[in-house]
C-alpha cells in the first residue's frame, strides 16, 4: 500500500495530498478518514491545505 488511493473519496488539492503524506503512515488512514469528515461537516466537496491544518490542530499533532 505505497500510494494513498484519492479517486473514490472527496476531492483532494495536491497541497493537501502532500500534507496528508507527512503524516505518519501508521495513523494516515484513521487522519484522511477525520479529515474528510471535517470537510463534509464543512458541506465541501474538495479537501484542501487549510482542512489538513485545521485537523492537525484540533486532533494534535
Amino acid at each position: 500500500m505505497s500510494e494513498l488511493q484519492f479517486e473514490d473519496s472527496l476531492r483532494w488539492t495536491q497541497e493537501a495530498q502532500k500534507k496528508l503524506k507527512n503524516i505518519p503512515f501508521f495513523v494516515r488512514t484513521q487522519a484522511r478518514q477525520r479529515i474528510e469528515e471535517l470537510a463534509r461537516a464543512a458541506d465541501s466537496d474538495e479537501v484542501t491545505v487549510e482542512m489538513v491544518e485545521q485537523a492537525r490542530l484540533e486532533f494534535g499533532q
